[in-house]
């Protein structure tokens, strides 16, 4: 035996090239794709044919299964698509992510493409430090091809001999010689071979590689493709661990639809198997089963397995789209929405990890900081309940503001932790960097706000322990002051779940504007009472107490707009501000 640890050290070294190619090459084309993907599963999935048509699409534009199946994901918690509906997705995203199998097939082992990959990594690669972000993603792209197919190459070499390795070789032959028991056995190596990588893609490859060697049979080479089909979906079960209910029932749908087409696929493998060596003879001249001969049958080899990879996914999709309504019946009775007050404001969407393109991680975030903003609306709507209706549950009221500022706490620290994960890569583009800090600073003001708003109930629970109480005048005219910011908080509830080019800014200001004139006016009108002995001097402070509080609200809400467009206005309008105070 010649194989020593330093060739297997290069056989892992070759694999991480693969790998890091793969990944450069796909980021590269979803920073290309950019909002066009998001366009393109927001609009295509009206029902499961378009979104089977959809994810397909999705995963052969971003070579990423798992970023087509989380932004889908993300689209149902955001309601914009139903589970049904994801369902396609996931459905079109399993065909989609085989077009990776016939790359390496055709270009790895069909053609000698190792001296054109390095000719295109030599052309783009001075457009790595282009000034145009359309050019430098390319160029990314192209290069991250090319790293891929080098990576193969490596692998192919550094894959050992089998006349020189004998005993190797017969120790894996002493495992294909149970029939069905050997096809179970390798379905299980394939699973496992995609957990070590974490990437199906490279468990393709490698299982390819192994196929071309000699080293598996085509049989057995199909039973690892069915495995590595399962191990994908055991790795997105992993990431849902911690995630929502509803990317836990995306990852368990995607996990029984699959266990259900290798379970059927496995009772008539072997007439598949033989159909397919007939259709690649039938081409060819050359059977699957030659595999020790010249590489042109070896090649016409991995050929067939890709065709058996498309083959399984697009007849696994033919056969159960039917039974996808019962399929998520069972999803949804295993994985309950627990649902309720308590559950309401976990995080949503960012809790299963960063994705592959930091364009799309972003997006989740903000889709996290309109939740933020919606918990801002409900503690408003708290605060108004507990300053003006003399009926409720003061205690329980206090306790919900309570809760709902603590939510925010957790929020701001999650959503930033998590926007600061993103900014840790490299290469990203200006104008994402540059969103990512003023995102940062939305859920800080966010959180500012919940702060003054559980401030506020502080200081009403004070003024009705003390008994005293505020002229009718006092209270007519801090519900003015509440529906002047209710309708500012409205509209920056809209204006987060907008792209920033979309922000209109104008109505925004007129807003702060009026709640800036009521504060000032209703200030004026505080001191005349006090004069005239309208009420308590402990009443008045809390008055006025309150009433500064609620402006820096308002001050606290423009500045999320502001940063929200990406555009900073805050210096002209305190100047202007200065001079009417």
């Amino acid at each position: 035996m010649t194989y020593s640890l330093f060739d297997f050290l290069q056989l892992i070294g070759a694999l991480g090239i693969f790998i890091f190619g793969m990944k450069i090459f796909s980021e590269g084309l979803q920073k290309i794709a950019g909002n066009r993907l998001k366009s393109i599963l927001g609009g295509m999935t009206r029902n499961r044919l378009t979104g089977v048509i959809t994810g397909f699409g999705a995963t052969a534009i971003t070579q990423s299964s798992t970023t087509t199946t989380v932004m889908a994901v993300s689209f149902v918690n955001a309601g914009l698509l139903t589970f049904v509906q994801s369902t396609g997705v996931i459905m079109g995203a399993n065909i989609g992510t085989t077009i990776t199998a016939w790359l390496v097939a055709l270009f790895g082992f069909k053609f000698k493409i190792t001296p054109i990959a390095l000719a295109v990594i030599g052309i783009f690669f001075a457009f790595l430090f282009s000034k145009n972000a359309r050019w430098r993603n390319i160029a990314e792209a192209m290069v991250g091809f090319g790293i891929l197919f080098i990576g193969l190459e490596f692998i192919k070499g550094s894959v050992p001999e089998i006349s020189s390795n004998p005993a190797m070789f017969a120790f894996l032959d002493s495992f294909t010689d149970y029939g069905y028991l050997s096809l179970i056995f390798f379905i299980f190596v394939g699973t496992l071979l995609t957990l070590l990588t974490q990437s199906s893609s490279a468990a393709t490859a490698i299982t390819l590689v192994m196929l071309f060697e000699g080293w598996v049979s085509f049989p057995i080479a199909a039973a690892m493709i069915l495995g590595e089909n399962i191990g994908t979906t055991v790795t997105a079960n992993i990431a849902a661990l911690v995630g929502n209910v509803h990317a836990k029932r995306a990852a368990r749908f995607h996990f029984f639809f699959n266990i259900i087409g290798v379970t059927w696929m496995m009772v008539i493998i072997f007439p598949i198997l033989h159909l397919l060596d007939m259709v690649v003879q039938f081409f060819t001249d050359l059977p699957v089963s030659v595999l020790s001969g010249a590489p042109e049958a070896r090649a016409n080899a991995t050929l067939a397995l890709s065709l058996f990879h498309t083959t399984f996914n697009v007849l696994n999709v033919l056969l159960l789209f039917a039974f996808v309504p019962l399929i998520v019946r069972f999803v949804e009775y295993i994985q309950p929405d627990r649902g309720g007050e308590a559950d309401e404001f976990h995080l949503r969407h960012i809790s299963s990890g960063l994705m592959t393109s930091p364009l799309i991680s972003v997006e989740q975030a903000q889709k996290e900081i309109q939740q933020f903003a919606g918990v801002i609306e409900k503690m408003h709507a708290g605060v108004s309940e507990l300053l003006f209706d003399p009926e409720a549950d003061r205690e329980k009221l206090a306790q919900k503001i309570r809760q709902y500022e603590k939510t925010t706490d957790q929020l701001e620290i999650e959503i930033s932790d998590y926007l600061v994960r993103i900014s840790e890569r490299t290469n990203l583009e200006h104008e994402l960097t540059e969103r990512i800090r003023n995102m940062q600073t939305m859920i800080n003001d966010l959180e500012r706000i919940a702060d003054i708003y559980y401030q506020i109930t502080k200081l009403a629970d004070r003024l009705h322990e003390s008994k005293a109480s505020w002229p009718d005048e006092a209270y007519e005219e801090i519900r003015v002051m509440m529906d002047a910011l209710h309708q500012a908080i409205q509209n920056m509830v809209l204006n987060v779940a907008r792209e920033p080019r979309q922000i209109k800014l104008e109505e925004a200001i007129a807003m702060e504007k009026q709640v800036n004139k009521l504060r000032n006016q209703f200030r004026e009108n505080h001191y005349s009472r006090l004069e005239n002995g309208n009420y308590s001097p402990r009443a008045g402070v809390v008055f006025i107490d309150a009433l500064n509080r609620l402006e820096r609200i308002g001050d606290h809400v423009i500045n999320v707009n502001e940063f929200a467009s990406g555009h900073r206005l805050k210096d002209k309008r305190v100047a202007s501000t200065k001079r009417t105070n």
